[in-house]
This record gives C-alpha cells, structure tokens and sequence, in this order.
C-alpha cells in the first residue's frame, strides 16, 4: 500500500523523490478527477499551473496527463504563474477547478499540489477529506495516463496563457495607471518564484522606479525557504536601504504570499499589514463588510471592526476555512498570519500581488511613508507588536507535547491573568489585557509554532517565553 496523501492546511506537501514523485502527484489527480466525475462537474474541466521549483513543469504535465486519462480536460498553463493567477483563470473559464504545483513557502526540497474548488479558492475541509479518502484507494504506479501530444489533439490538454485577463480584472480594483505614475521607488523582491517580472510588468514605464531583486529562477531559492518574513528577506531590506527606496515587496514561492518592509528597511510584521489593508479598505476606499481572519490573526482587525461597525469572523488556520466563510458572508477581505490576504470582487483566495498593489495606492493616496501608515494605524487601534517562533522537534516528540498542551490550564500568562481559552485549533490563551499567546503544529512540517501580541515587543517576548514553558520546549 501506498503511504497516505494527508492534505494540511493548504495542500499536500512532501520532500521531492521521497514522498513527492511523479506516480503519488498521477494518483493526486486522478482523485480531483474522480472527485469532479462524482459531482457531475468535470466537462468543466480543470485549469493546471505551477510555479518556479524543481521539476514543477513537469510535474504539471503528469497531473494534466492523468487527468486526461479519466476523460476531464486540463487547462495546462503554458509557463509558470502565480497561484492566484492559476485561481483567477478558473472563474474565467468557468472551470470545475484547479490544481497548482507548488509548496508554496516550505524549503526548497518540498514541492507540493494545491487544490481548488470552482470558486477559485481552496477547497473546504470536507471536499479535502473526501479527495483523501478517493486518493488513499488508488495504486501506486497504476494510474491510466493520456501522452500529451494525444491529449492535445483530443482536446483533453488545452494549453493557456493566463496573465493578461488576470492584469485587466486587477485594473478594475485598484487605480494601477495612478500608481504607476507616482514618484516611488519600489524595491521587488519575489525570491525565485512565480511572482518575478509581475511588478515591473504591470507598473513599468511611468514615473514609478521599479527594482527588482532575485527575479530569476533558482529552484534553490537563494538557499532559504521562499517564505517572506524577516529572516529570508535580509537582502531586500539591505537593497531598500542602499538605494534609499520608498518601500520594499516581497512575495513567497507561488507568490499568494506578501512581506513589506518600510522605507528603513524594517519589516512590517504580517499583522500590521493585514490591518493596514484593512484600514485602506474601509477608509481610503470607502468598502464595507465583514472581515474575517484566523485565530492567528492581529487583535486590531477587532478595533477596526467595532470603529467601522463591521463585523469580524474568526476561523481555523488555513485559506479552505477562511474561503468558504468569505463565500458565506460576502466578506470585504479575509486573511492569515501567514500573510495571506483575499478580497471581495476578487477570488477567495490569497493574492500577493493585488495586497502589493494595495500597499502602494494606500502610499499614494494618503501621501504617507509605510512608517508612517504604520503610526496612523496605531492612533486608531493602539500600538501592536507581534512575534512567531517555529520550534522543530523530532515526529516521535509530538505526542507527548500535545499532552502537555492539552492537559496545560494556565491561570496566568508572563504575570497577566488568562481570560479565556480557545482550543478549536491548537491551543490559544487571550489574557486580560488583550494581549494573546497561541500553540499549534504546522500542517504541512514538524514545526510547532508559538505566536504572541502585545502592546510591547518586550510583553511578547515574555509572552512567547511563558509559550516555550507551557509546552515543556527549553531549548
């Protein structure tokens, strides 16, 4: 028996010619094909990309191939695209969904595949388990496959270009001939991956100066995950320092994903641009509707809430919860601490590059230096500061952590009082003050994460100190 596909919170992930080869992604597709023919909606079809890793391309191929041989047509994306980019064609072309080869942030030797569902975002929790459940009963090495060059003239491949609709849907957004036109200096960083060329393509020629750096394709990444937090964004920081820039951009591997340091070089945490967003649309732009973040997500997105009389839901981690509620509620925008964010009129999915070009027109409107965006923020919600540690331990470990953490009743946290608890997804304690420490496993590596905010980066660090004690991590 083949070892089993688990899907975590945003896909399946493995290390590649270990647990990530080509006959367990054939069997990956074969499910989603499966899956569609049971539902009735696989003359559809399935839009297919991938980013810029190891082999994704060909990796693609051999999703499209199978699905091609149970009779579902593949729209296979000519080049490497962003995953938003992948989402957005599935609305156009009315698909029944989509499939990306990527892994997204994790290191360099994971790739991974992405499920979508017709409405352009991830897939709910339920159609995930029964893919699994399709996925677990398919043979290793017997998945019935359509040579593309068959495929092809069958009309069972049909190869796309996606990027231009995509850049006309942005347009109907976001002023981008405004940004265009502005005198910044913007520093792009896509670390190797399917975000290069995005920037400077929709913004170049105008009075806006665009650098980009790591715009090529390394499947290495420049050595480090393509994640864009602080520490794997050193040399855009450095880059916006030397040539005294006005912001700096960074999207992840598939490019979903956005990081932004200020005008100093200085990372703006996850959190205080999502809020930032937040304040943009409900401000700048006048939007209104609810907003709906993760467990992981900043306390600020509340006080903007109850300040715009807009309501905030709380979901799971992970963009197949935080979609449907999108979807359920009509939401304004919804988001992750993982820098994620998705907005209405869009597709319930995350996109780095819309977020980047909403940074830079909330910049251009308000005439204000990301710095200063964040002052203006904290005169409406107060001041936040947030951190994340990524604890790794060995598989046979966790077992006994999640005792601990299931069986911890703190009653108070660095000297604060606990007021409640949450345990729906890991283990978070909201103190008294507002402040808050949350507990969980990474869905798609042996990682444990610890996060905390409080209105000091000294409060945090105590905060996540008290979150090492908690799950008997020391070292």
């Amino acid at each position: 028996m083949a070892k089993p596909i688990v899907f975590g919170t945003d896909g399946w992930r493995a290390v590649i010619a270990d647990d990530y080869t080509f006959d367990n992604v054939r069997r990956c597709a074969r499910g989603v094909g499966e899956l569609l023919l049971k539902k009735g909606i696989a003359d559809r079809g399935v839009v297919v990309g991938y980013d810029t890793r190891f082999e994704s391309e060909a990796f693609a191929l051999a999703a499209a191939e199978a699905l091609a041989g149970c009779g579902v047509k593949a729209y296979l994306c000519e080049r490497a695209e962003p995953t938003p980019v992948v989402s957005y064609a599935i609305l156009e072309r009315k698909a029944a969904g989509g499939i990306t080869i990527t892994a997204s942030h994790n290191p360099p030797v994971y790739n991974g595949f992405k499920v979508r569902s017709d409405y352009g975002g991830a897939a709910d929790p339920a159609t995930i388990a029964e893919l699994e459940q399709i996925i677990s009963v398919i043979p290793t090495g017997d998945v019935a496959t359509v040579p593309r060059a068959q495929a092809v003239r069958e009309g069972l491949i049909v190869e796309i270009e996606p990027s231009e609709s995509y850049l006309a849907h942005l347009a109907t957004l976001v002023d981008v001939e405004a940004i265009r036109q502005a005198q910044l200096k913007v520093v792009i960083d896509p670390m190797y991956g399917a975000g290069m060329g995005w920037f400077p393509r929709m913004l170049g020629g105008g009075a806006i100066e665009i650098v980009e750096i790591n715009g090529e394709r390394n499947p290495w990444f420049g050595g480090v995950s393509p994640e864009p937090i602080a520490r794997n964004l050193q040399k855009l920081f450095a880059t916006v320092r030397a040539v005294s820039a006005s912001v700096g951009l960074a999207t992840d591997g598939d490019a979903d994903r956005l990081g932004v340091c200020d005008e100093e070089g200085r990372f703006i945490d996850q959190l205080r641009v999502y809020s930032l967003l937040a304040l943009y649309l409900l401000e700048v732009r006048g939007w209104r509707g609810p907003i709906v973040k993760t467990l992981s997500t900043s306390s600020m997105l509340d006080k903007l809430g109850a300040l715009y009389s807009v309501p905030v839901y709380e979901t799971a981690v992970g963009f197949k919860y935080v979609a449907p509620k999108m979807i359920e509620t009509n939401a304004l925008m919804g988001g992750e601490e993982s820098g994620g964010y998705a907005f209405r009129g869009h597709i319930p999915e995350r996109d780095g590059i819309l977020a980047g070009l909403f940074i830079l027109d909330m910049m251009v409107r308000l005439g204000k230096s990301p710095s200063q965006l964040v002052e203006y923020l904290f005169s409406k919600v107060g001041p936040h500061f947030y951190d994340r540690l990524d604890v790794h331990f060995a598989p046979e470990e966790r077992g006994s952590i999640v005792s601990r953490l299931e069986h911890a009743e703190p009653t108070a946290i660095a000297q604060t009082p606990v007021a409640r608890a949450v345990r729906e997804d890991g283990f978070k304690f909201i103190l008294q003050d507002g402040s808050w420490l949350l507990i969980r496993f990474s869905g798609t590596e042996p990682i444990m994460r610890i996060y905390a905010e409080a209105e000091s980066p000294a409060r945090v660090q105590a905060i996540l100190a008290a979150g090492r004690e908690i799950a008997g991590i020391r070292s």
